[in-house]
């Protein structure tokens, strides 16, 4: 007995863990972890900081290193063909130097003295040659091309960290929205197994007063045609949880056969705070700011390229090789420096043609940032009207479930004591299964509005 209690106890255990009831805050944290634009989104933001850092490196200087060897068996000789050198001579009389030389009539002259000198032949080799050296390039003016492109990669790193919180927000939504319909489906099913309970009890009663000869047989079957429409709206809406929970499952990274639950209790359908946000806080508007700010620096960045340019470098080099007469060619060192100026010419207007095209860019940017701008402005209202109206829908249909459940009530207490016919007593129960399945739409509608709020007012 005690080793069968054992086992019972771990199965009820182990089945019990089968189906874990998941909150909302929960499932959306599961989502972030999950989704896949999210993570792209994530990797962007990473890209945009790199890209930033390479710009910023333009404002230093580049450094260069060079080194070369090569080795080559070449050879051959340099000759130089012997000649005779003038040479000055001692003027005894004056003390100085000169060239002794002969006029002649014609005015021309010829040396009279002179030294030989004889050929020069000297083998020369190649052998192993290196060389290597540094150079440093600073530029000093481009035109405004490096602050401005720095400035531009700094609005990429901004406008991927909105990206990140637009792509957080519609996880978010798309979760609040699986959520909630999960509990839609699962509420429209505790609807219909309520109403399946009245009808059966209902049923009980109706078979036993045709037993006592109280009722017809097309009584009992008017009740039989409730409890099959009945048993099909469970079906229906059983199916139709079953989907939702799948495609929250979907969602939030989980197998889609996953046993899970809702929790009904962690939706709120009291006020939303979000009635006075605004657009401003939405990462939408940011980026259409950023976007537009990026197309006037790309004005700049375009004129940029038809302006002058000026830099200044330094190098060093030092080689070591080759060979001549069985002496060492090349071993020593060398340092330059230098400065470059370049000056676009803009002769067939290409330059300013591109500056305009840029300019008109920057237009368009703008105004469909106005655009946009306006729309959300207008979704905004629109969202704020669903809430405000369906928040009346929530206590319109509670007022009529009220009214239901009375009637149903009062009807019952009719039927029994015969002053009511059984189908006004069934069409009672089915106004009181509408209206329970009016309010679970409207208690979910409202709170879809208020997840639409929060996102057009820039909440999440």
């Amino acid at each position: 007995m005690k080793r069968a209690f054992t086992i019972i106890a771990s199965l009820i255990i182990s089945l019990s863990s089968l189906c874990q009831t998941l909150s909302l805050e929960q499932c959306k944290q599961l989502a972030l972890e999950h989704n896949k634009s999210l993570s792209s989104a994530k990797v962007q933001l990473e890209k945009s900081q790199f890209d930033m850092q390479s710009y910023k490196a333009n404002f230093f200087p580049k450094i260069d290193l060079m080194a070369m060897d090569f080795y080559s068996n070449a050879k051959g000789d340099i000759s130089i063909d012997g000649f005779q050198l003038p040479i000055k001579k001692l003027d005894l009389a004056t003390g100085t130097y000169n060239y002794d030389v002969t006029i002649l009539p014609d005015g021309s002259y010829v040396y009279n003295s002179y030294t030989d000198v004889p050929d020069i032949s000297r083998e020369w080799k190649l052998k192993n040659i290196f060389m290597g050296g540094v150079s440093l390039m600073e530029p000093i003016y481009s035109g405004g091309k490096v602050s401005t492109a720095y400035n531009m990669s700094k609005l990429g790193v901004s406008i991927a960290k909105d990206n990140i919180r637009l792509s957080e927000s519609e996880v978010v939504v798309n979760t609040e929205e699986a959520y909630i319909m999960a509990i839609k489906t699962k509420e429209l099913g505790d609807v219909a197994r309520r109403y399946q309970t009245l009808l059966q009890e209902l049923k009980k009663n109706v078979d036993a007063a045709f037993r006592h000869g109280m009722s017809t047989r097309n009584d009992i079957m008017k009740v039989q045609v409730k409890l099959n429409e009945a048993e099909l709206s469970i079906q229906k809406a059983d199916n139709a949880h079953r989907l939702a929970l799948m495609n929250l499952c979907h969602i939030i990274g989980m197998p889609l056969d996953s046993q899970i639950e809702v929790d009904a209790e962690c939706i709120s359908t009291k006020e939303d705070s979000a009635t006075g946000g605004s657009i401003e806080s939405r990462p939408e508007y940011a980026m259409l700011e950023k976007k537009t700010e990026l197309a006037r620096h790309n004005i700049k960045l375009t004129k940029s390229d038809y302006l002058p340019t000026v830099a200044a470098g330094a190098s060093y080099t030092y080689a070591n090789g080759g060979e001549v007469g069985g002496k060492k060619l090349l071993n020593n060192g060398s340092f330059s420096v230098g400065m470059a100026v370049k000056v676009p010419l803009d002769v067939f207007g290409g330059g300013s043609n591109k500056v305009r095209s840029a300019r008109a860019a920057y237009k368009i940017a703008q105004i469909e940032q106005q655009d946009l701008n306006e729309k959300m402005q207008l979704e905004l209202s629109l969202c704020r009207n669903s809430l405000s109206e369906s928040a009346l829908e929530v206590k319109l249909c509670e007022s009529a479930l009220e009214h239901a459940a009375e009637n149903v009530r009062l009807s019952k207490q009719q039927y029994e004591v015969g002053l009511e016919p059984l189908s006004e007593y069934l069409e009672t129960q089915a106004v009181w299964q509408q209206a329970g399945a009016s309010l679970v739409q409207a208690r979910c509608q409202y709170m879809l509005a208020q997840t639409k709020l929060r996102k057009a007012s820039g909440v999440f």
